[in-house]
């Protein structure tokens, strides 16, 4: 069914212009290609077909657009034609010729003639009613016509292939013969090659000379072109560059690509690092809590130490957890957060509330990390109760490799914002709600044998009968809690129907649920199968979104084969690591979430895993209707068998399921299935032992035959053996039930495509980066519109299955936001295409890459349908390797779209080793390579299951199916054959892989092609071998049609080896290629001809590992033989003997180039062979040609070379891609003239090293004239700069959310650093105050102020171009076509950015308006200094040198493990001869060449003052969780370690030091600063180290010796630090550079170059006296070097860099920062001042006096014995310092009444305060046993609480506050204003600082939480606090409580305390009569019965006697 359009004319067109045509049905339009300089007609001549899958209908409407072509703006459509396909419907055949109409629907002059076709479908076999169509009648029904289509839509023609009907035999198409008209023209295009075709087969180029530019329409198909055309690979500008990507997949539909990578990656093991440090936790519930933080990672538990009596711990501790586990398991654990509150050693205490989240949630945040983060505490043994409490902490995960940027730590003053900074990944509500996860476990089938045959046996004849072998379970973990069902005892089919119940939160951060089959065994029970469930697969949280839901269905579980042993090696695949080598079993299961009500009272509050009953799930509506379904396999050629296992015979199995599974498969049939009418019995026997079985279907009797028969491999080469699969190709075919549950993988299928097409554009655009080629956006426009059509189709496809049956909750809600995932990505992608410009290409490309990601993602279908297919080969009934194919991959369906990619296709696929083994060498051998096709679909559909075979085969069936003609075959023999020659030009090889101990290799490489194979040379020592080897390989025989194997020619594999003198050859990588192939009857000439060399990336295993430069042909040996195809050129050079040469026409074109080369010196170079180097050399090869440095006489004493230039010629290629490598080689000359290799480099691009000459016509620098540079507003100029910096490359990022109050806060009290940073307002602070930490701290302000103001700039840009989006969006909406609306529209979009701009405009002026005084500040860096300047290679390069490998193990080693040593120098390479101007300059040294005026390399003396600041987030290296670090440093011989200064106990300690070191470079030019941890027995542990290369620095032009500071000044904490005075540098770097000046003129004004600096002209010297100097000015072009013409460049600036510490035991992970600078001064200049004084500002001592007053409304907790009165016993607490060590208690105010007491209480608290980070610091020891004081610093705040005394018990707490004596609330004047608002509403209410105000009188209210957590007011206090400093404080003395001196008056209580001494009979009257009067009545009758009862005990007895007696 197709509907074809031939589009043939358009005339009368008027003007001349470049024109295009549209044509569109049901949706989907197709774009003519552009006819340029049209005058009056346009010939199109194209085709169109789409295909339909449901009748066209006969008022459908087809519609083509005419347009001018534009390449900048929109085109201009000329006129539209718009037709009723009704006449075509009735007619099936239409030729028309009409008008167009314009806008307004009046007819034009311009006519179009076209000619339109239909074939209906009518519900039988179709055929085209045409003449020309009836050559080949083509059977393209459903079934037998009794199945309804699947899909009724539209089917673009997508699919590239012109075979439009499967049946055909002969591909012979419907466009053909609308060519064969006459009107066929055969469109020939120039098919240029480019380079770097990485992996993609048959990729065609597009040339460079082409010069058509146009913007080209996306969808255009392969059956647009001519097929030939096609070929000729076309250029991308000439036709759509959409469909290349045709070209690029494949040109036909019979081939599919391979895949290229081939170790697994999945379950290797690697280096993880938890770390999480826990600051503080805030709002705990509970009174009077003593509390410790419990962090749990996996298994591991860690503790905090304890905090007493506070519900607001300060703990600031840091823990680290190491894991060596797969990916997977670690991205599963849990991390858990609980707080406890404990009481003491032997209890264990009680949980407040905890947090949990999984490893993977940390590791998708940004960074890796959380920072600073609120984590939310809730009680999972109470569900009802809110939350307990938050804790602040930072949560990391690192992988080995991951740098993790920790966001700069300054003093964190901003105010915590709990709510906006919660530890939840973004997204996610604060307000998680409990929730039920009840997951139901059906029963499960097709289980594994558990137990060995012997045991078996055994059982067997003890027991008599004989049971399955496994007693399986299914276990389900989730959020760290395990919850199983019952054990059914012995049963492959075991049937459970129970559910499992888990209560969470909602949504949870953990992301998988794990289900897992085990059988139950006595000894230890072990996994069958594993299944993971991502939870974010199986719901959606958009607002539309629904909760996690899944099934009921079936899931497979793979594992390891099924044949059981005792020690299964692959048990770990069962455990769901690494992929299943084979089917283990389907489980039937499912899924739901039900979100819990609190608040209603019958909830089960418990959070326990429960296992209960469920009813079992009614089979047929949701799991699907059962169906049988058909595996087809043809194996066309198995090659690359191992040799290993040559000499066996070999066959292969596919199995799906245990279905085709003949060693080890069944243990029952799976299915208990049966047809109508046959029985049971007779199926399970079938499906046993393969007997035959009388089905009596129309398929005859049809037995699956799954296995080839076993054959001996024959013998390609030395490593290969192959099996002849020659004219006879062995099938397979497997029939096997399943439920229907296609539509799934349907839906997968076309979002697979979608994604596909997208990702294959997006490497194109990628490549045309790479390649410079033109006009990549372009590409990219089409790519978007290719995936904005495709993505509106697949809606157009899904949403015909809406009504679809059998579906369950989760089918149907994944489809609906699939719909709208994709119908919005669509738009998306159009709004983006008329976005992509050439400067906002590389943004744009991201967001599409998002694109790939979120599609793959929708992609993968979460509920399993037909198990995959496994390909085994079977060497001698043992299984050696396997392929697994997804079964969507090969499924059918007759919707093109749908189908799977790889069905009924020739794939190539690699056979690999299981499980472990398959990692590491192993892994990278094939162990064979297969061509097969393969075939699933349904039964009753597989009429064309043999239709993409290659043609030309006859059947070969089994005896019983000979004449039925559905039978299939079980082997093809292929009657036609053709024979080609390949010829492989193998040019060279590059970058490849260090195969020898060397660090080189001895390469060749080896062809593989069909089954023959050849070498190439072996060229000894290189990485980058040059072949120039044509490989000729004769009489390659292939099987089919001559047409087919020019479209589809089998693939190359190319295997890289290093040759050994012994032993077998090391595999070094491998790649494939497709050769271009010309038929006997074409012509050898361009376009195609001779085949251009391109870049095939290389693989070993999963990393790359090269790229050979290569092309291949493939010519047919006609009937004339050989002697018709293109003669061999013999070889040119005899002396390479019969080594053929490329040819010249495919060689590149060459030409010659001079490379100089920079010798400066060697440095760091290992022992080789343990012999230390001695007299080393290095040897510099390119192309064949090379130069050799002097010889080093001896490196110890020298490592520098005495000849600094040498230089060589060399023919290097004009193309620079294909420039070759150029290599570093360093040999040690030893004693006899013996050479041994130290190490080698090779520099795989020279273009960084290419030397342009200067254009004369264009001049960057405007020389003329004066040119101001405008000094003024330098400071907020210089923040942008500077933060676009910062940017670039990191994204350490200060996140603060800065509100109103806290920028009035901010004003009023900015950090000035110093003492006195708080006067801010009052006074400019005085000089002698400041210190460089006051400069260190504005620095670090500047910094956060900086990103603060960069975040903000960042998310005004997203916003507006969000609304651009919008805008753009409401464009194309809307309704009024005419440029009203649009010009309405933009005024619209213009109003907000106008208000913007203000906006903007005033941002960057904010910080000044603070009126912070000005302190100079320095610049930190956050991150090492080199990155920042380009690792100061200006002009001298570091070569690292690499070793090769020693022993096998080494593949893994990192780059840094193989560093042998390093290469400084440098290369320049330029084309000759040089323009004179450049040789004739003024002072050009000859002997320098163009290394003009670099320094000499003799030794320099030189002193090196390194500062080391602080260190932050140290790995711990105690037991304790702590460290005790201290600095080492280490210069040549130099080794300093400042063991007594070490610090203890700290992870972030503050070293304020600076060394001095002299050192001589080049011998001593690596510094390394090590941080050590000291320990008191057994040696320090190294913490970290970092490695700084002082020499490189040193020479730098960035004059990274001493920074330049930004003002000069003489005295105070700025002094200059430089010998040389700014004046003094300035010239001598004007002199070095040949700059004209300084020249300093009248009025502050300095002249160089052209460029003229302002500044000021005075400075102050100690005495304040005034002086005239240039030093400012000189300084203020310092600051501006880099805008000095030619010789100008960025200076280094005053500054603190950051530099990450490693350990070299645990590579890649950061253990911590360390804040440093080096300063250097030449020995040989005057000797530079004193060293600046860093050291850590000492703590400055304050007394802090607390008066308590009065207390009021305090609440009353005792009820009076005798008088029954509310009263307390107050009292009141306080202290200071965290743990209470200070505290101190008034006395008691008995019986208060009222809540009132009267105290006049004086508390004195002295304590050490550091202003700049304003914290309190105590030394105390950590416990008895420690040796010596930690260091703590904690926050300042005062806490007071209030106690009711009790004698005998227990004192009881009733409420407390906490003062910040930073920032805490003002004090009420009275008792009556104070209120809870004080402490609930703290933001609102003016804060004060008692550091500032000195001296704060008032009252503050007392709060605890009542039974439902809510605060209440529990009493108020009266206090004063004064503030004084030490020596105030020794002044002015005062004592304690109301002692002297200045003692403080008695209290004046009222009497009512001892009430009852004063009046004691009133008290015992009332004590009676009203307290106890009932009770005392109580106590009387009792008495009284006890008396009565105790008499008739004691009178029975007589009485009895008497009466026995009768006396």
């Amino acid at each position: 069914m197709a509907l074809l359009l031939q589009l043939r004319t358009v005339t009368g067109l008027r003007g001349k212009a470049d024109r295009i045509a549209k044509a569109v049905f049901r949706g989907l339009s197709f774009y003519t290609r552009v006819l340029e300089n049209c005058e009056d007609e346009a010939r199109f001549d194209e085709t169109f077909r789409w295909p339909v899958a449901s009748n066209i209908d006969g008022n459908e409407i087809l519609e083509i657009q005419v347009f001018n072509y534009s390449k900048v703006f929109t085109n201009r459509l000329i006129g539209t034609f718009q037709m009723v396909l009704q006449k075509v419907v009735e007619e099936g055949q239409v030729e028309v010729t009409d008008t167009l109409i314009d806008d307004n629907n009046s007819a034009i002059q311009t006519s179009i003639s076209i000619e339109i076709r239909y074939q209906a479908l009518d519900g039988t076999v179709g055929a085209w009613n045409d003449k020309e169509f009836l050559e080949t009648p083509s059977v393209h029904s459903e079934g037998d016509g009794r199945y309804p289509l699947e899909t009724d839509s539209l089917l673009s023609s997508h699919r590239q292939g012109l075979d439009i009907s499967p049946g055909k035999s002969n591909q012979q198409s419907a466009e053909r013969s609308f060519r064969s008209k006459g009107k066929e023209k055969t469109k020939e295009h120039k098919a240029g090659k480019g380079v770097f075709s990485a992996m993609k087969l048959g990729k065609t180029r597009p040339s460079k000379d082409d010069h058509r530019k146009q913007d080209e329409p996306a969808v255009l198909e392969a059956e647009d072109l001519d097929r030939k055309a096609l070929l000729r690979g076309l250029e991308p500008d000439t036709i759509s560059l959409a469909s290349v990507t045709a070209v690029t997949t494949n040109v036909s539909n019979k081939r599919s690509k391979p895949d290229i990578k081939m170790e697994p990656s999945a379950g290797r093991p690697m280096d993880y690092q938890v770390s999480i440090t826990i600051i503080e936790a805030r709002q705990l519930v509970g009174l009077n809590m003593d509390p410790v933080v419990c962090v749990e990672v996996g298994e591991e538990k860690k503790y905090t130490s304890m905090k007493e009596s506070t519900n607001c711990p300060y703990y600031n501790e840091y823990f680290v957890f190491d894991f060596h586990v797969p990916p997977d398991v670690m991205f599963d654990k849990i991390i858990k957060l609980s707080v406890i509150h404990s009481k003491n050693l032997l209890r264990s205490g009680t949980l407040v509330g905890s947090f949990k989240m999984d490893v993977g949630t940390v590791y998708t945040q940004p960074e890796h990390q959380f920072y600073h983060k609120w984590a939310i505490l809730s009680d999972p043994e109470d569900l009802t109760a809110g939350l307990k409490g938050y804790l602040k902490c930072d949560i990391a995960v690192v992988g080995k490799g991951d740098n993790i940027k920790t966001p700069h730590k300054a003093n964190e003053t901003e105010e915590d914002d709990i709510e906006g900074n919660l530890l939840l990944p973004d997204g996610v509500p604060p307000e998680r709600q409990w929730a039920r996860f009840y997951i139901k476990i059906y029963r499960a089938e097709g289980l594994p044998r558990m137990n060995t045959s012997i045991m078996a046996n055994v059982k067997k004849a003890l027991i008599g009968e004989n049971k399955d072998l496994v007693d399986p379970y299914v276990q389900v973990v989730f959020a760290g809690q395990k919850g199983k069902t019952s054990i059914q005892k012995s049963s492959y089919e075991p049937l459970w129907n129970e559910q499992i119940i888990f209560t969470e939160m909602f949504p949870p951060l953990c992301k998988r649920i794990k289900i897992q089959i085990r059988d139950s065994d006595k000894v230890n029970d072990v996994a069958i199968g594993t299944h993971f469930i991502d939870l974010r697969k199986i719901s959606n949280e958009g607002d539309k979104g629904f909760l996690p839901t899944f099934g009921p269905a079936w899931v497979n579980m793979y594992g390891s084969t099924r044949n059981y042993t005792l020690m299964d090696e692959h048990q770990e695949l069962n455990e769901g690591l690494g992929e299943g080598v084979s089917f283990r079993a389907r489980l039937l299961m499912s899924l739901a979430v039900e979100i819990l009500d609190t608040t209603n009272p019958e909830i089960n509050s418990s959070t326990e895993v429960q296992v209960e009953q469920a009813t079992s799930v009614a089979d047929q509506n949701c799991t699907g209707k059962m169906e049988e379904f058909f595996l087809f396999g043809a194996f066309l050629e198995a090659t690359m068998i191992d040799r290993k296992i040559g000499d066996k015979p070999i066959n292969f199995e596919v199995t799906i399921g245990n279905y085709g599974n003949q060693i080890d498969g069944m243990s029952k049939p799976i299915l208990w299935r049966k047809k109508e009418g046959g029985d049971g019995n007779e199926e399970e026997s079938e499906l046993l032992q393969n007997s035959s079985e009388d089905e009596g279907d129309e398929d005859g009797e049809m037995v699956s035959v799954s296995s080839s028969q076993p054959m001996k491999p024959l013998v390609t080469d030395r490593n290969y053996f192959h099996l002849p699969y020659f004219e006879k190709k062995p099938c397979i075919y497997i029939k096997s039930w399943w439920q229907d549950q296609r539509r799934r993988l349907y839906n997968a299928n076309i979002m697979d495509k979608i994604a596909d097409k997208l990702e294959e554009g997006l490497n194109d655009v990628q490549e045309m980066i790479k390649t410079e080629k033109p006009h990549p956006e372009r590409r990219l426009r089409g790519v978007l519109e290719e995936l904005s059509s495709g993505c509106l189709h697949f809606v157009t496809l899904a949403d015909k299955d809406q009504h679809h049956s059998s579906r369950t909750r989760l089918d149907r809600e994944r489809l609906k936001s699939c719909m709208r995932e994709l119908e919005n990505m669509g738009q998306q992608a159009t709004t983006l295409r008329s976005q992509v410009k050439k400067n906002t290409m590389k943004d744009k490309l991201k967001l599409v890459q998002n694109f790939l990601q979120k599609l793959r993602f929708l992609a993968d279908e979460p509920q399993h349908t037909i198990p995959d297919v496994f390909i085994w080969m079977l060497s001698n009934n043992k299984r050696i390797a396997y392929a697994r194919v997804p079964s969507k991959d090969i499924l059918y369906s007759i919707v093109d779209e749908e189908m799977g990619k790889d069905c009924a296709k020739v794939k190539t696929i690699f056979l690999k080793l299981p499980g472990k083994r398959g990692f590491g060498p192993a892994g990278w051998t094939v162990q064979a390579k297969m061509e097969i096709y393969l075939w699933l679909g349904l039964n009753k559909q597989r009429k064309d299951f043999l239709s993409g075979l290659p043609c030309g085969f006859e059947e070969k069936k089994t005896a019983r199916g000979q004449n039925l003609p559905s039978f299939p075959p079980i082997s093809l023999l292929y009657t036609k054959k053709q024979v080609f020659q390949l010829r492989a030009h193998m040019y060279q090889a590059r970058s490849l892989f260090a195969a020898d101990s060397s660090g080189l290799s001895d390469p060749f490489a080896r062809v593989f092609f069909i089954s023959q194979s050849q070498c190439t040379e072996v060229l000894n020592e290189t990485l980058c071998p040059t072949w120039d080897q044509l490989l000729v390989f004769d009489n390659v025989e292939l099987y089919g049609e001559a047409h087919e194997m020019r479209d589809d020619p089998p693939i190359i594999v190319i295997e890289i080896y290093d040759q050994d003198t012994v032993g077998k050859a090391d595999f070094m990588g491998r790649t494939f290629a497709k050769p271009v192939v010309k038929m006997s009857d074409e012509q050898y000439c361009p376009p195609r001809f001779p085949p251009q060399l391109e870049y095939y990336q290389i693989y070993r295993g999963n990393s790359t590992a090269g790229d050979l430069l290569a092309a291949f042909e493939l010519l047919q040996i006609g009937p004339g033989g050989k002697s018709d195809l293109p003669p061999i050129d013999g070889p040119t050079d005899m002396d390479r003997g019969p080594i053929l040469p490329v040819p010249l026409g495919i060689r590149p074109v060459l030409s010659k180039y001079r490379v100089e080369v920079l010798f400066w010196g060697l440095r760091d170079l290992k022992r080789v062979n343990l012999a230390q180097v001695d007299r080393p050399r290095v040897d510099i090869e390119c192309a064949g040609k090379g130069v050799q440095s002097a010889l080093i006489q001896n490196y110890k004493k020298n490592p520098n070379f005495s000849t600094l230039v040498k230089w060589f010629e060399v023919d290097l290629p004009e193309n620079e891609l294909l420039h070759p490598p150029l290599n570093i080689r360093v040999v040690d000359c030893r004693a006899f003239g013996r050479y041994t290799l130290v190490g080698s480099h090779a520099v795989s691009s020279l273009r960084k090293f290419i030397y342009r000459p200067p254009d004369k016509k264009a001049q960057h620098w405007n020389m003329t004239g004066e040119i101001v540079v405008n000094m003024e507003p330098e400071v907020p100029i210089k923040k942008m700069e500077t933060m676009v910096k910062l940017e670039a490359n990191s994204d350490a990022v200060v996140k603060v959310d800065v509100s109103e109050e806290e920028k009035e806060r901010k004003k009023k009290k900015k950090k000035g650093g110093g003492g006195v940073g708080e006067e801010v307002e009052e006074e400019e602070p005085d000089d002698s105050m400041l210190d460089w930490w006051s400069k260190y701290f504005a620095s670090i302000e500047t910094m956060k102020e900086k990103l603060r103001q960069q975040e903000a700039a960042a998310a005004e840009a997203e916003e507006k171009e969000e609304m651009e989006m919008a805008e753009e969006i409401k464009i194309d909406d809307s309704p009024m076509k005419g440029s009203k609306a649009q010009a309405k529209n933009k005024e619209k979009s213009k109003a907000p950015k106008d208000d913007k701009k203000k906006k903007q405009q005033s941002a960057p002026e904010l910080p000044e308006k603070k009126n912070k005084p000005r302190i100079d500040e320095l610049k930190v860096f956050n991150k090492e200094l080199e990155t920042e300047f380009d690792n100061f290679e200006d002009w001298l390069h570091t070569f690292n040198l690499l070793r090769g490998k020693i022993g096998d193990n080494d593949d893994n080693a990192t780059e840094e493990e193989r560093i042998v040593g390093r290469f400084k120098g440098s290369i320049c390479v330029y084309k000759m001869p040089l323009p004179d101007d450049i040789t004739k300059e003024a002072g050009y040294d000859p002997n320098f060449g163009m290394f003009q005026g670099i320094p000499s390399n003799d030794p320099i003396n030189v002193l090196v003052r390194v500062y080391v600041v602080r260190a932050t987030d140290l790995h711990p290296a105690d037991i304790n969780g702590k460290a005790d670090p201290y600095i080492a440093i280490k210069l040549g011989k130099t080794d300093i370690k400042d063991k007594e200064n070490y610090i203890s106990k700290q992870l972030n300690p503050v070293f304020g030091k600076s060394f001095d070191i002299e050192a001589t470079f080049p011998m001593e030019s690596m510094l390394t600063v090590a941080v050590y941890d000291w320990d008191l027995v057994g040696t320090d542990d190294l913490i970290g180290e970092t490695k700084i290369d002082l020499e490189n620095r040193y020479y730098s032009k960035h004059r990274a010796t001493c920074g330049v500071s930004q003002n000069y000044s003489i005295h105070g904490y700025n002094t200059w630090r430089d010998p040389m005075k700014p004046s003094q540098i300035l010239s001598k770097l004007c002199k070095d550079g040949k700059v004209d000046g300084p020249h300093y003129g009248p009025g502050g004004r300095v002249k160089v170059a052209n460029r003229v600096f302002t500044g000021p002209t005075e400075i102050e010297d100690e005495n304040g006296q005034k002086k005239q100097t240039d030093e400012h000015l000189a300084l203020a072009v310092l600051r501006h070097w880099e805008d000095i013409p030619w010789a100008g460049c960025k200076l280094v600036p005053e500054h603190v860099e950051t530099r990450p510490l490693l350990n070299p035991d645990k590579p890649g992970i950061e253990q911590g920062r360390l804040e440093m600078w080096v300063d250097m001064f030449p020995m040989d200049m005057p000797a530079p001042g004193p060293a600046i004084d860093i050291s850590p500002r000492k703590p400055k001592k304050y007394e802090l006096r607390v008066i308590v007053w009065n207390t009021d409304e305090v609440i009353l907790e005792d009820d009076d014995y005798f008088t029954g009165e509310k009263s307390s016993d107050i009292f009141v607490r306080g202290w200071l310092k965290g743990q209470q060590e200070d505290k101190q208690d008034t006395d008691v105010h008995y019986h208060s009444l009222t809540g009132e007491g009267n105290f006049n209480w004086r508390y004195i608290f002295p304590f050490d305060y550091l202003m700049a980070e304003e914290k309190i610091v105590i030394s105390k020891k950590e416990s008895m046993f420690s040796w010596d004081e930690t260091e703590y610093k904690i926050p300042a705040r005062l806490t007071l609480q209030v106690w009711d005394a009790d004698h005998f018990s227990a004192d009881d707490f009733l409420g407390a506050i906490e003062l910040d004596l930073n920032r805490f609330p003002r004090g009420a004047k009275t008792s009556k204003q104070c209120s809870l608002e004080m402490v609930t509403n703290e933001a609102e209410l003016p804060m004060i600082s008692i550091f500032k105000q000195k001296r704060v009188k008032g009252w503050w209210p007392f709060v605890a939480r009542d039974e439902n957590d809510e605060l209440e007011i529990t009493g108020k206090v009266e206090a004063e606090l004064h503030l004084l400093t030490a020596e105030e404080a020794e002044k002015s003395p005062a004592g304690l409580a109301r002692n002297e001196p200045d003692p403080l008056e008695k209290p004046n209580r009222p009497d009512t305390s001892f009430i009852w001494f004063l009046n004691p009979l009133k008290s015992i009257k009332y004590l009676i009569c009203t307290r106890y009067k009932w009770l005392i009545i109580k106590i009387v009758l009792a008495l009284l019965l006890l008396v009565m009862v105790a008499l008739f005990l004691y009178s029975m007895p007589g009485y009895m006697v008497k009466k026995l007696l009768g006396a």
